[in-house]
């Protein structure tokens, strides 16, 4: 068996040697750098008009930096390990500003649905950028994250299962949709590959554990791929069977907690879950988006107690969330460059986003044809 707490978080490649072992050594990027810039701007402009049509949303300006004691940075997992940029800010303040550079806008989107005035069944999609400097920097993991960062006001009654499968199919359309927009633009990127499917499969991460007990969660993915190459894993956060989560996920935004009926009648646990895919190129799994129905303040509480972070419930964020001074909602971070990599079928996320890369990286990219861009 393999050691299953080693793969609650981070990417799962650790050393050069595995990414050597990993990428292709039979590529050809069927377009050009320019070509794939035009591809890239192209399903750009299908996804961000797609998302605000199938689930209302308006696109609107993120923030790059928020303070540190707002509590609205989003620390990604619950460990600890994945730290933000910080430095002071404000020239001519006796007490600086401290500030830090934003991992992701989880949290603050769903603040801003009550700035920008959104009702129920109203949202808002962000064009976000931001510094993960804590990522093994690998084929599909860079320091620079660009993500649609999307938030939608719900009622109490839209917080089920149901409403959770039905958000991510409209999410799959808009992918598809921008698919055959790259495909119509670029024929090549259609020799040799298998045109991406119009439905997902569902699958809870209890159900997935049950399939494949003794494997660690990325090689259970990676086994549930092979005959469903599109899928939604939902429950990702509470402690399985075997007394793991699928994957540790932060207990202040996604509700992980909250016990669910499945249409069979069985109880689970969770209102959130990933996208991943089957990417025929790298042929490894290649996750699109996490997202789920954000945390109420009793399911808050909760969580953060199984996380051992009830300090962190003083802060201004979760006591919005404790006195009901921000909506209820559900939203996501759909992965800008993993989506275009996945859609203009490359090997490697520096094809289709400017970064920093080590040189033992970019010597083995080379190697085998790939050419990232810096």
């Amino acid at each position: 068996m393999s050691d299953k707490t080693a793969d609650l978080s981070g990417p799962g490649i650790s050393t050069y040697e595995e990414v050597a072992r990993a990428l292709p050594t039979d590529y050809r990027s069927p377009l050009t750098p320019m070509e794939t810039m035009d591809a890239l701007f192209a399903a750009k402009s299908v996804i961000e008009t797609g998302l605000c049509r199938e689930l209302n949303l308006k696109m609107v300006q993120v923030p790059l930096i928020v303070s540190k004691e707002s509590g609205v940075n989003d620390m990604l997992d619950r460990d600890g390990s994945r730290t933000p940029v910080e430095f002071p800010a404000g020239l001519g303040l006796d007490e600086p500003i401290t500030t830090q550079v934003v991992q992701a806008a989880t949290k603050w989107k769903r603040v801003a649905l009550a700035q920008f005035g959104c009702g129920i069944g109203e949202g808002i999609c962000t064009d976000m950028k931001a510094v993960r400097k804590d990522y093994f920097l690998d084929h599909d993991h860079s320091a620079y994250v660009d993500q649609w960062d999307w938030e939608q006001r719900i009622s109490e009654a839209d917080r089920t299962l149901a409403y959770l499968q039905d958000t991510v199919r409209h999410i799959w359309s808009v992918l598809v949709e921008a698919a055959e927009t790259v495909t119509d633009l670029y024929p090549v990127l259609a020799d040799g590959y298998p045109p991406i499917r119009p439905e997902l499969e569902f699958i809870h991460a209890e159900d997935l554990l049950a399939m494949y007990p003794d494997l660690p969660r990325k090689e259970r993915e990676t086994r549930v791929l092979q005959e469903h190459p599109a899928v939604f894993i939902i429950g990702v956060g509470w402690p399985l069977a075997d007394g793991y989560p699928h994957e540790l996920r932060a207990a202040d935004y996604d509700d992980w907690i909250t016990a669910t009926t499945t249409a069979d009648g069985r109880h689970m646990h969770g209102l959130n879950g990933d996208i991943l895919v089957w990417n025929p190129v790298t042929k490894r799994r290649h996750e699109l988006t996490s997202m789920g129905v954000r945390v109420t303040k009793n399911s808050l509480v909760a969580q953060m107690e199984m996380a051992g972070l009830t300090d962190d419930l003083a802060l201004p964020y979760h006591q919005a969330i404790l006195n009901d001074e921000i909506p209820l909602s559900i939203g996501g971070g759909i992965g800008q460059s993993r989506t275009y990599m996945y859609l203009l079928r490359k090997a490697h996320i520096g094809e289709v986003s400017v970064t920093v890369w080590p040189e033992e990286l970019t010597t083995i990219c080379e190697e085998r044809n790939i050419y990232v861009l810096r």
